[in-house]
């Protein structure tokens, strides 16, 4: 007969795996939420540049400037809400950056001109830093390796768009009610992300008691602000005033060493200059500005262009290249980041960041070579960087940034990591698309901006070797 007192303990496992399972549904659905809401802001309204022009009375590149300004807003915010969400809580930050992002997107909605919508872009990209605290909290919370990393993965896809639907949605929309009813549904989803954050998602303050390192936090903000406009400015090709582009460097290197010094000097410093030289620190960063600038441009700029070319591509409609390319492009890598997620927690991070990388040269060599001349190939190349790169590769760098940050600073890692995705993204279309631009007529030209890419892919790949094992991610701890 079994005794009374195992029966209660038996009930008692029972309940509490129950609570645990429902727990950590619950904090996905939020996290999903947010991560959702940010996603939006990024990725539909790339579709209808030409139709927020044409209703706000603006020319397209004077739009443009409204996603500049949003991406770049999100460099900076993401510099230091993930430190500073280690120090005031976690669920406390979630909820400012997402229900800021909503305020943004209802000023957005009523802007009367390209002003005021720059503006609330500006306020929009708050939300920059809303995957690597969500990966945070998920870290904190789930501490079995296989579950984390495939729960990671499924956090992380989302970064890399919504299963397609996204850009396809914000097209839909655009059309059919103005690109005004766009930042309605972003609001909308946003406010309901502040609900699910607020219910579900715990506070942690792993930092509790540390003042922020507000100075350092302005100088390096000072420091990216110059280089994301030096990035910028290079992105305009041979219409670029280089003369501003080498101030805007000289002024950049000058805030990095005021940036350094404020370190070297304060009490509790957003990152010791200790810090800042371990190769757990720099070569994440070079790795993953280098793998964006070899892979964004190519995949959002150069394929798409050449889809679409009416002399020496394939001469396809803006809404048809984007149903047979990025659609699938970004269903694969949201079907494969949770598999490659639980991969890395028994193969390593880092062996599966060197075989997405390997893979996406792969890829970006067959896009070069044939895909240019082939349809087919160009689909079938765009597909295999979807698993490579945003199934795998991305997942990776977002969670290596996270799982390779000190204990003391959690934050730091994650927030400069960010940084170094958008400035790689900027990266990559000042170069490829000039590559291309500059090459002559004809198909050449692609293939060389290409080829380019594939190049740089290579070199992160090599500066990857060089990224230590993290010491609390599964296999990796019998690595290290």
């Amino acid at each position: 007969m079994t005794h009374p007192l195992h029966t209660r303990n038996k009930s008692s496992v029972r309940d509490s795996g129950a609570t645990d399972t429902k727990g950590i549904v619950s904090l996905m659905v939020a996290l999903l939420a947010a991560c959702i809401a940010f996603q939006l802001n990024a990725s539909m309204l790339s579709p209808v540049l030409v139709t927020m022009a044409a209703q706000l009375h603006t020319t397209e590149v004077t739009v443009g400037l409204s996603q500049t300004a949003f991406f770049t807003s999100t460099a900076l915010f993401g510099l230091f809400l993930p430190r500073l969400s280690d120090i005031v809580g976690r669920r406390k930050i979630l909820v400012l950056m997402v229900g800021v992002m909503v305020l943004g997107s209802i000023l957005a909605a009523f802007a009367p001109n390209i002003t005021v919508l720059i503006i609330a872009r500006v306020i929009q990209g708050i939300s920059g830093a809303i995957v690597p605290v969500c990966l945070m909290v998920l870290r904190s919370k789930v501490k079995d390796a296989k579950q984390y990393g495939t729960l990671m993965g499924l956090v992380t896809a989302v970064n890399g768009g919504i299963a397609g639907i996204d850009a396809f949605a914000g097209g839909f929309l655009a059309t059919n009610f103005g690109f005004r009813s766009i930042f309605w549904v972003i609001a909308a989803v946003g406010l309901v992300a502040v609900v699910l954050v607020a219910l579900f998602v715990p506070d942690t303050r792993p930092s509790q008691g540390v003042r922020m390192d507000w100075w350092g936090v302005l100088a390096l903000a000072v420091t990216i602000l110059l280089l994301q406009t030096a990035v910028n400015e290079l992105g305009k090709g041979s219409a670029a005033n280089f003369g501003l582009t080498a101030g805007l460097l000289v002024g950049a290197a000058v805030a990095a060493v005021v940036f350094w010094r404020i370190e070297g000097a304060v009490r509790q410093p957003l990152a010791t200059p200790a810090l800042m030289k371990q190769r757990s620190t720099w070569a994440i960063l070079l790795t993953t500005m280098l793998t964006m600038t070899g892979v964004f441009a190519t995949v959002n700029g150069l394929v798409m262009s050449v889809a679409q070319n009416t002399e020496v591509g394939f001469g396809l409609q803006a809404d048809w290249a984007s149903l047979i390319l990025l659609t699938p492009y970004a269903l694969l890598g949201w079907v494969a980041g949770p598999f490659s997620g639980r991969l890395a927690s028994t193969l390593g991070y880092r062996t599966i960041l060197r075989i997405g990388l390997v893979g996406s040269t792969i890829g970006i060599l067959v896009l070069a070579l044939v895909g240019t001349h082939n349809l087919v190939f160009l689909v079938g190349a765009t597909l295999l960087l979807g698993v490579t790169y945003a199934g795998m590769g991305n997942i990776m760098l977002n969670g290596l940034g996270v799982v390779l940050s000190p204990l003391d600073n959690p934050g730091f890692l994650p927030g400069m990591n960010s940084a170094a995705f958008g400035m790689g993204a900027g990266l990559s279309f000042a170069i490829l698309p000039a590559i291309q631009a500059n090459a002559g007529a004809g198909v050449s030209g692609y293939t060389l901006a290409m080829l380019a890419g594939a190049g740089i892919t290579v070199a992160a790949f090599l500066v990857s070797l060089l990224i230590p094992a993290p010491s609390d991610a599964g296999v990796e701890v019998q690595k290290a």
